[in-house]
């Protein structure tokens, strides 16, 4: 039963780390206003914080 629950696949925030050796890298960016610890959101064409509603569009 131990080596069932293992396997299962981590949801939330870890879905916005990747692990590398022993490091792990933030895959989003983190917003200026609030800090490191709040990510910012990418869209199609832009990207958003959800905290404070920053917002940088991305260029052509």
């Amino acid at each position: 039963m131990a080596k069932e629950q293992a396997k299962k696949k981590l949801k939330g925030r870890w879905n916005l780390y990747e692990k590398s050796g022993d490091k792990l890298t933030r895959k989003n960016k983190s917003c200026p206003k609030c800090g490191q610890g709040t990510f910012m959101a990418k869209h199609s064409n832009r990207w958003n914080c959800g905290h404070c509603k920053y917002t940088e569009f991305l260029g052509k």
